[in-house]
């Protein structure tokens, strides 16, 4: 019998560890109420060179469920998990995803697909049920009205896009990380550096895409929330390309930036980049 004050337990929120911030607003928006979310690289952090503090085991050890990416993104988590010693669920949020290839790589950014973010929802919200029977009429709730509010992002960034000339659809972005916005919605990106933010753009990729630049007419160049601006500035500078703005790619902001939630971060990607390009 429980104490009077006392709530059962089966009423406390599970707990649930995303590995970054986009992972941590999807768990949020299916698990609502019934979930404590928290999140190891926080907001304008880089999931590619992230270095876990010690904090980050506990965290997972004391974890009812582990969400992921996977696709190679958190290179650094495997370490983490076994200095944890959770024996907690792990989830692939990717799970399902045909990957696109970059090099001889997964590139791991499926999120940057709205197509995709539902999988990453779906896959989220099964996890959940299976964590918690209890509340599994909840978690399916939550995740089928935020399904339709995906579904209805992804007409209005095709919307978007289909006001954008043809001959216009394509930018310089800072990392290769907008490779499923581009199969997904036709816009061409360009970036100096690969699929990581680790790996740097020698002076050879450089000169191929101020050429590249100069030969297509790519009319912006764009920067990054987690990425060091003055590569893309001094490219921006040599062919006379205006600065389009800045693009969320691997992070959302705080609660007062300008993608506190993947929606916002959507939202605000396309407006970026319709402001760039449609004129």
């Amino acid at each position: 019998m429980t104490a009077i004050g006392c709530p059962a337990r089966a009423q406390d929120p599970i707990n649930v560890v995303a590995s970054f911030s986009i992972l941590g607003d999807f768990v949020r928006n299916v698990g609502g109420a019934r979930v404590s979310v928290t999140t190891l690289v926080g907001p304008d952090g880089d999931v590619h060179v992230y270095t876990p503090a010690p904090a980050d085991a506990k965290e997972i050890a004391d974890a009812r469920l582990m969400v992921i990416n996977g696709l190679g993104l958190e290179g650094w988590l495997p370490r983490l998990l076994q200095s944890a010693g959770s024996k907690a669920p792990i989830v692939t949020a990717t799970k399902g995803i045909a990957p696109l290839r970059a090099g001889t790589s997964a590139d791991p950014h499926a999120w940057q697909s709205v197509a995709n973010a539902k999988v990453y929802v779906a896959n989220i919200r099964d996890a959940l049920v299976a964590a918690d029977p209890a509340d599994a009429g909840v978690f399916r709730a939550n995740a089928e009205t935020y399904l339709a509010k995906l579904d209805a992002l992804d007409r209005e960034v095709r919307e978007a896009v289909a006001q954008i000339p043809e001959s216009r659809r394509k930018v310089i972005s800072t990392h290769d990380a907008f490779a499923y916005f581009a199969s997904a919605y036709g816009i061409e990106f360009i970036a100096p550096e690969g699929v990581s933010t680790e790996s740097e753009a020698s002076a050879r990729d450089i000169a191929g895409i101020i050429t590249q630049i100069r030969t297509s007419k790519v009319p912006a160049v764009f920067l990054e929330n987690i990425s060091d601006d003055r590569l893309m500035r001094r490219i921006a500078a040599e062919t006379g390309d205006r600065i389009g703005g800045t693009l969320y790619s691997d992070s959302l902001t705080g609660e007062k930036g300008g993608a506190p939630t993947y929606i916002d971060m959507v939202r605000h990607n396309i407006k970026a980049l319709t402001d760039a390009l449609a004129n």
